[in-house]
C-alpha cells in the first residue's frame, strides 16, 4: 500500500516539472550562466526550484486542505489568478518568439508561437489533467533525448567562470530573485490544480513536488549545459541597450549548420516541447478555474455572457498574445516581463502561504493592487538607474498588504512545525482530526466516514415503529434525510444559511426495500456520492442491520439554486471541493472546477 502511494505520487513530478518550466526559466537559465557564471546559476536555479518543492511541501502539510486554500484564493485574489496566467503565458510566448523562433527564422516567425498556444491548447482540451500527466511523462522522455542529440552536435565552448564579476544590477535583482521564485508557484493555478489533483488521487503534494522540483532542477540545467556547450556567446541588445544572452543557443545552432542540421533540429524540438507543456496547462488549468468561478458567481452581469465564451481560456491566451506581441513590438526587455512575479504577485502569494502555515488569509486585493503599482514602478527606477538598493526596496513594498497574514504566522508560541508524516501511509499527511465514528451511548447514534462512506447508526425506537412493531416504512426515508444533513454538516462545517449564495434541493429520490427492521434493533444508514454532472449530485444510500443484510437501498438526486431567485444553477464551487473526496465510483472528481457533464 505504501509502494502504491510512493508511486502514485512519483508519477506526477513529470507534469510538475514540464509545466513550471515556461519562459522565464527556460531563457533566463541560459542568459544567466552565460554572463554571469556557474555560480550565479547554481544560486538562480536552486532557488528557483526549493520555490517550487516549498509550494508542494506546505499544501502537504497535516491540516492544510489544497482545495480549500483554492477557493480561498480564488474568492480572494480571483484578479490576480487570471493576471499572473496572462503574464505567464505572454513571456513565454515572447521568450519563445524572441528568443527562439527570430534567431532562427527571422523577424517573420515570430508569429509562430501563437500557432505554438493554439495547438497546445487543442491538446489541453482533447485530454484534460489525467492525459497531460502521462503526456508529459513522454514529452520529458523526448525533450531530454532532443537535447541530447542537440549537445551532442554542438561544438562546446569555453567554459564560463565558476564565479564571475557580479555587476551591480545583477546583485539588485538577489532580493527580487528570492521573493519571485519563492512566491511564484502560490498563484499558478497550473500548480493549484496539480496539488488538489495530487491529493484527491490519494497521492502526497510532498513527494510529488520534492521529485519535480528536482527534475525542473535537471531541465534549468540541461539548459545552461547546452548555452555553454553552443559556443562564443552571442547576445541581443533590448531597448534598454543592455545585453540579453536568452537567444545565445538559438544564433549558435544556425551560425553552426545554417538552421538544417541536427543541433538546430534538435534545439527547436526540445524548445517547441518545453514551452508547449506550460501552454496545454495553462488551457486546462484556467478552463476549470473559470468554470469554477462562473459556477460559484451570483453576478447578473456574467449571467448575461454564454457560459462558454465566459470559460473558455482562449481569450485569456488573447490577451497574452496581444502582451506578447507589443513586448515584440517596442522590443521590452525580457527583465521587464519577469518583474510582475516579484512585485505586484507577492502580496496575494504571499498571504496564501500564511494561510497553508495556519493563519487566516486576510486578503485585501484594492491595498495589493496600489502597492503593487507602485512596487512595479520603483522596480522600473531602479533597474533604470542601476541602483540595488531602489530594486530590493520595490519588492519589499507589496508584502505590506500581507503584513497582517504573515503577523498571524509570527505570533509567539504558533506552532509552525512541519506536517507529521506518517510512514504507513505513504507519506501522505495524517489528517489533524479525522472523521470517525462517535458513539454517543450504548443505544444512541453514531455517525462518521468509513472509507468513503459516510456511516450513521441508529438504534430505532418505540415512536419509530408502527401497530406491529416493525420501523414504519416513511421512517427509513427520515433516517436517511438524517443521514444526509449529518453528512452535509461533516464535509461542510463553515455552512451558514445566513450567508450562502445557493441552495441544495432535492430533485428526486428512490428506495428499494428489502427488509423490515425491528425496535431496539440497531440498524445503519451508509450514503456516498456516486455520480454527479454540471447540474445535479446523485448520492447512493444503502441501510443495514448491523448484524449484517440490507434492509434497502436507493439514490437521490441534489440540484442547486440560488439562494435569492431561486434559479437553477451550475454545481457551485463549495460542492466540487467539499463532496470529490468522497466519490464511490470510479469517476474521477474535477480537480479544481466543475466535472465533465455525465452521459444522458
Amino acid at each position: 500500500m505504501a509502494g502504491a502511494a510512493f508511486l502514485r505520487s512519483a508519477s506526477w513530478a513529470p507534469t510538475v516539472a514540464m509545466s513550471w518550466f515556461w519562459g522565464l526559466g527556460f531563457c533566463f537559465s541560459m542568459h544567466v550562466v552565460l554572463t554571469y557564471g556557474w555560480g550565479a546559476f547554481a544560486a538562480f536555479a536552486a532557488t528557483n526550484a526549493t520555490g517550487l518543492f516549498l509550494f508542494g511541501a506546505l499544501c502537504g502539510r497535516a491540516g492544510t486542505d489544497p482545495a480549500k486554500l483554492f477557493r480561498i484564493a480564488q474568492d480572494r485574489a480571483g484578479v490576480a489568478l487570471v493576471a499572473y496566467q496572462i503574464v505567464a503565458v505572454a513571456i513565454t510566448l515572447y521568450g519563445f518568439g524572441r528568443y527562439v523562433l527570430v534567431p532562427m527564422f527571422g523577424a517573420g516567425s515570430a508569429g509562430g508561437a501563437a500557432i505554438l498556444l493554439i495547438a497546445s491548447s487543442a491538446i489541453g482540451h482533447a485530454v484534460g489533467l489525467p492525459g497531460l500527466k502521462k503526456l508529459h511523462a513522454v514529452l520529458l522522455a523526448g525533450g531530454a533525448a532532443a537535447a541530447a542529440a542537440a549537445l551532442t552536435a554542438l561544438p562546446g565552448g569555453e567554459a564560463p567562470p565558476v564565479s564571475a564579476a557580479l555587476d551591480s544590477r545583477f546583485l539588485g535583482l538577489v532580493v527580487p530573485s528570492l521573493v519571485g521564485f519563492l512566491l511564484g508557484p502560490w498563484l499558478d493555478v497550473q500548480q493549484w490544480q496539480r496539488a488538489v489533483a495530487i491529493r484527491r488521487s490519494g497521492g502526497s503534494t510532498l513527494l510529488a513536488y520534492g521529485f519535480g522540483s528536482l527534475l525542473f532542477l535537471g531541465l534549468l540545467c540541461i539548459n545552461a549545459v547546452l548555452a555553454v556547450a553552443a559556443g562564443p556567446v552571442v547576445t541581443a541588445a533590448a531597448s534598454d541597450g543592455l545585453p540579453f544572452a536568452g537567444g545565445s543557443l538559438a544564433a549558435a545552432t544556425v551560425r553552426l549548420d545554417g538552421g538544417r542540421g541536427l543541433a538546430s533540429v534538435a534545439f527547436l524540438v526540445w524548445s517547441t516541447l518545453a514551452m508547449a507543456t506550460t501552454l496545454d496547462s495553462f488551457y486546462v488549468a484556467v478552463r476549470s478555474t473559470l468554470k469554477e468561478t462562473m459556477g460559484r458567481s451570483t453576478s447578473a452581469l456574467l449571467a448575461l455572457v454564454p457560459p462558454g465564451y465566459a470559460t473558455s481560456p482562449l481569450w485569456v491566451g488573447s490577451i497574452a498574445c496581444g502582451l506578447a506581441f507589443a513586448a515584440f513590438r517596442f522590443d521590452l526587455p525580457f527583465l521587464y516581463l519577469m518583474m510582475p512575479f516579484a512585485t505586484f504577485f507577492a502580496a496575494p502569494a504571499a498571504n496564501l502561504v500564511a494561510g497553508a502555515l495556519g493563519a487566516p488569509v486576510l486578503h485585501d486585493a484594492p491595498l495589493a493592487f496600489m502597492l503593487g503599482i507602485c512596487a512595479m514602478a520603483l522596480f522600473v527606477a531602479g533597474h533604470a538607474a542601476d541602483d540595488p538598493a531602489i530594486l530590493a526596496v520595490s519588492v519589499l513594498v507589496p508584502l505590506l498588504a500581507a503584513a497582517r497574514s504573515l503577523a498571524h504566522v509570527l505570533k509567539p508560541g504558533r506552532d509552525l512545525r512541519p506536517a507529521k508524516i506518517d510512514a504507513g501511509t505513504g507519506g501522505m499527511p495524517v489528517p489533524a482530526e479525522p472523521v470517525v465514528l462517535r458513539p454517543v451511548n450504548d443505544h444512541g447514534a453514531a455517525h462518521g466516514f468509513e472509507g468513503k462512506w459516510f456511516v450513521v447508526r441508529i438504534t430505532p425506537t418505540y415512536d419509530d415503529t408502527n401497530s406491529v412493531g416493525n420501523v414504519y416504512f416513511a421512517n427509513y426515508m427520515r433516517f436517511v434525510g438524517k443521514a444526509r444533513e449529518l453528512f452535509f454538516n461533516a464535509v461542510m462545517p463553515d455552512f451558514d444559511l445566513a450567508t450562502t449564495r445557493f441552495l441544495i434541493l432535492t430533485k428526486s429520490i428512490a428506495h428499494d426495500f428489502r427488509g423490515e427492521a425491528k425496535e431496539f434493533e440497531p440498524i445503519e444508514v451508509r450514503l456516498g456520492v456516486r455520480r454527479w454532472n454540471r447540474k445535479f449530485v446523485t448520492l447512493e444510500h444503502e441501510i443495514r442491520r448491523s448484524s449484517g443484510g440490507v434492509l434497502g437501498k436507493g439514490s437521490q438526486q441534489l440540484m442547486f439554486v440560488d439562494a435569492e431567485d431561486y434559479r437553477l444553477i451550475d454545481m457551485p464551487g463549495d460542492i466540487v471541493g467539499n463532496f470529490g473526496p468522497y466519490v464511490l465510483g470510479d469517476q474521477p472528481a474535477a480537480a479544481t472546477g466543475l466535472p465533465e457533464a455525465e452521459a444522458a
